[in-house]
């Protein structure tokens, strides 16, 4: 292994240490990671700061179980926030903030590899700023069938007047963002909306779609787990990467390209590299997300 190495990251002092251990099967190092973390940070903070992040962290590498760690360890520099979260029978639980770059590189230090973010910051925990649907393929469905879904889930939002925005799992599946940014917000309002476009989905897509917890009904079908809108839940950040066999990361992603992997002219699958090379070209395509204004329908009794 290699020497511990000293570095500076925007006037914040860190140690990394076994930056050569190898923590993909595909051979992708620690430092790797770290280099994919710090520059990646510009585009990923702004989905990440102000929220209570829980990580799920790989020292040994991403071929074995992995932990998830919710509660921020105390070793943390004193420059590393923390902030006040969903809780355990204990109270409340002090997570991770990471609102700067050389934080995210310690995150990337302690082999958090996949960084799970909350819709609420955690300044104000009760209100979402978006509501996710997080469309999983149930084999042998795959994502091009999620994208398809995707686009079914658009047109039921047109209707309403709401737009959202896809991001790839970076796993198997697709997630989208209906950014909403406002204080009428909550979670019962979100989790509930997004079952009910969930069951126009599974009408209008008969046997395609389903919005049961049940494993028993997910085989050749897109789950649309609209509780992922709950309050306790978080979702892989955007631009995280994912414990994967390579360092594929949670991509967002244009319409025309889900339309295009709707019809299978398009594998929506990205690495590290790639994700690099894709926000050199186009920026932040999930920008939209953090300011955009919306509020959900009002359900009618």
């Amino acid at each position: 292994m290699s020497a511990g190495v000293e570095i500076d990251v925007e006037g914040r002092h860190l140690s990394l240490s076994n930056l050569d251990k190898v923590l993909y099967p595909n051979g992708f190092t620690k430092a790797q990671v770290i280099d994919y973390m710090a520059r990646i940070a510009a585009v990923a903070i702004p989905h990440l700061a102000g929220r209570a992040l829980t990580f799920r962290r790989y020292p040994d590498g991403t071929d074995t179980a992995g932990f998830f760690e919710k509660r921020c360890p105390g070793h943390r520099p004193p420059w590393v926030g923390v902030a006040l979260g969903p809780g355990d029978r204990h109270g409340g639980i002090e997570y991770c903030r990471i609102d700067e770059t050389a934080a995210l590189v310690w995150a990337a230090n302690m082999a958090a590899i996949e960084i799970h973010a909350p819709m609420a910051l955690a300044d104000d925990l009760a209100t979402p700023r978006a509501l996710v649907f997080d469309f999983d393929p149930g084999a042998p469905a795959t994502i091009v069938e999620c994208c398809q879904v995707a686009l079914a889930t658009r047109s039921v939002l047109d209707a309403v007047g709401l737009r959202g925005w896809c991001k790839t799992s970076g796993s198997k599946g697709l997630q989208m963002y209906v950014p909403l940014n406002t204080p009428a917000a909550t979670h019962e309002g979100a989790a509930d909306f997004a079952l009910a476009v969930g069951q126009v989905l599974e009408r209008q897509l008969p046997g395609s779609v389903t919005t049961v917890m049940s494993k028993a009904e997910r085989p050749g079908k897109i789950f649309v787990d609209w509780s992922q809108n709950s309050f306790h839940k978080t979702t892989i950040a955007p631009y995280s990467l994912r414990a994967r066999p390579e360092p594929t990361v949670s991509t967002p992603v244009t319409w025309d390209e889900v339309t295009a992997c709707a019809v299978g002219d398009l594998e929506l699958r990205f690495t590290s590299r790639d994700v690099l090379a894709r926000v050199d070209e186009s920026g932040d395509l999930f920008a939209d997300v953090l300011v955009v204004d919306q509020e959900l329908p009002v359900a009618r009794h």
